[in-house]
């Protein structure tokens, strides 16, 4: 095993932080990640921002319908794309990843929240300041985790296949 797959299998959602605040250097880094994300065309429709007044994360989490944790976290990422952009989703999606995978291979946990298509997203965007041309595709919420855990997933085998899709065997 590699260093970047040590780093995936190791990633799962953590809710629950230490109240260890971020080093700026973490942060710098995680950002620097999610802006080298891959993007349609290169267009880059993104803004990033990141907070970490406990007041704003209170603020957000009270916002949101499943992120009540994000008041406990270190820090809060919200991930912003152009809404005129036609790959704007995939876009920010592949730079919400690039910057948990950063945060994971500093020990720090995180968690995705969503935030296209959610009933909170303008409100977010309007507490943060964010101009009206962008809107929140995501949140995350991150810092150390109070515990380490492992997550359970399913069997690679009843989530993949090769060449064709055949029905699986029920009898």
């Amino acid at each position: 095993m590699n260093l970047g797959t040590t780093i995936i299998k190791s990633r799962h959602s953590v809710r629950s932080f230490k109240e260890t605040p971020l080093d700026e250097k973490i942060i710098d880094e995680a950002l620097a990640c999610a802006h080298l994300a891959p993007t349609a065309a290169n267009r880059q429709p993104w803004l990033f921002g990141y907070i970490t007044s406990k007041e704003t994360m209170n603020e957000i989490a009270a916002l949101t319908d499943h992120g009540s944790f994000i008041a406990g976290a270190a820090a809060c990422f919200a991930i912003f794309g152009e809404r005129d952009e036609p790959y704007y989703l995939e876009d920010c999606s592949a730079a919400t990843e690039n910057l948990i995978l950063a945060l994971q291979g500093y020990g720090v946990g995180s968690c995705w929240v969503a935030g296209d298509k959610k009933a909170y997203a303008e409100a977010v965007r309007k507490l943060l300041g964010v101009p009206d041309q962008y809107t929140l595709v995501s949140l995350v919420p991150a810092g150390f985790p109070m515990e380490v855990t492992i997550a359970k997933k399913k069997d690679i085998e009843a989530v993949t296949f090769r060449e064709r899709y055949t029905q699986p065997d029920t009898a």
